[in-house]
């Protein structure tokens, strides 16, 4: 599970919901990874008098788990998850992101979870065919 949090962003670009959508329908297939759905972005209006100061979230959930996005357009900040059951290139995904955004800092994050999961479901696939393929020919 990778976590970037992305400072002084460009205002324009994380407060465009075109711009944003099409980050979320872009970023699967660069990471090498597959969308279940097209993703959902919600704008979320400045609200008078309200610490809510408008921006955006937003996910698409993939096969191999999923991306969100939420933005501060105020701030120039937006925060971005990945969690896939899949290796990716974190560098790739920052970099694009970085640059996509206009950002100038990122403040990477990186959670190991199911750790115990992974050890019997690994992720390469062929491993992990080997043992389903096993563990299928004891149930018959």
């Amino acid at each position: 599970h990778l976590t970037l949090d992305l400072y002084e962003c460009d205002k324009k670009k994380i407060d465009d919901y075109d711009y944003v959508y099409k980050i979320l329908d872009e970023m699967p297939e660069m990471l090498g990874m597959h969308k279940f759905s097209a993703p959902q972005l919600t704008k979320i209006p400045v609200q008078p008098n309200s610490f809510d100061k408008g921006g955006m979230t937003g996910f698409v959930i993939l096969v191999e788990s999923h991306i969100a996005i939420h933005t501060f357009p105020s701030d120039e900040f937006a925060s971005f998850d990945i969690f896939s059951c899949k290796y990716f290139s974190e560098d790739n995904a920052t970099k694009y992101l970085m640059e996509k955004l206009g950002a100038k800092r990122v403040e990477l994050n990186r959670l190991e979870r199911g750790r115990d999961f992974v050890k019997h479901y690994p992720r390469n696939v062929q491993k992990a065919a080997v043992i389903a393929k096993k563990e299928r020919s004891l149930a018959h």
